[in-house]
């Protein structure tokens, strides 16, 4: 679903991506290169890579931690005249998101702490069935596509 802007979202989005993916991890790797993609075709390859960092992060924490089997996850992905905003939302709405501190020895638990660090804003939104985390990076100089 492209160029159509989703009915709850607060403000008119310029552009407008959705795709549905498997709770597999070859998703999070399909994702990422969509978004990646879709940034560039709207104008902004310098941030591109950011992008699809934080599509990378949100995708991996949904597949963790949000998912349930045969389930779908949704990667949201909107432009709008000054930021890009990357959306997961995924089934399991009582599992809510937070960053929390971790030592040198740790191998999982950084996503969040990536998340807040790269992007402008991100939040958790609760849904009646799920909840959406998503992530805004500023765009410099507005839309150019």
């Amino acid at each position: 679903m492209s160029g159509s802007c989703p009915p709850n979202f607060p403000k008119p989005y310029d552009r407008y991506d959705a795709v549905s993916y498997t709770p597999y991890p070859r998703s999070v790797t399909l994702a990422r290169t969509h978004v990646a993609q879709l940034t560039v075709a709207w104008g902004h390859p310098a941030t591109a890579g950011d992008a699809a960092l934080l599509a990378s992060e949100l995708c991996t924490n949904a597949l963790l931690h949000g998912c349930l089997r045969d389930r779908l996850f949704r990667v949201e992905t909107s432009l709008t005249g000054n930021a890009l905003r990357v959306a997961v939302t995924d089934p399991k709405g009582e599992r809510l998101p937070e960053p929390r501190a971790v030592t040198v020895g740790d191998q999982f638990g950084r996503g969040l702490l990536i998340v807040r660090a790269l992007a402008d804003r991100w939040a958790v939104e609760k849904l009646t069935v799920g909840k959406r985390v998503w992530a805004e990076l500023d765009i410099p100089g507005g839309l150019d596509a």
